[in-house]
């Protein structure tokens, strides 16, 4: 999915997590999410790659990619 949330209300995002979660627990396969929605991706991730200019700049937990010095450079402007 490429930007699911891009848009959404709150609630519209609850409900697009909901079914995600859903989906991927009963039909027992993995789902690929392109989402600049940080609190999203920790939510319903288990592993993130985040790229910056083509190159991967982390692989890992969600929760270790939002407190990575690169991650937060390249998408949180710090």
């Amino acid at each position: 999915m490429d930007e699911p949330m891009a848009g959404l209300s709150k609630e519209e995002k609850e409900d697009i997590v909901r079914a995600v979660i859903e989906t991927s627990e009963t039909m027992h396969t993995t789902m690929v999410l392109i989402e600049h929605d940080m609190e999203v991706v920790t939510d319903i991730c288990d592993r993130v790659v985040v790229m910056d200019y083509g190159k991967v700049i982390f692989e890992g937990p969600p929760h270790e990619a939002v407190a990575d010095e690169r991650v937060r450079k390249a998408y949180l402007g710090e």
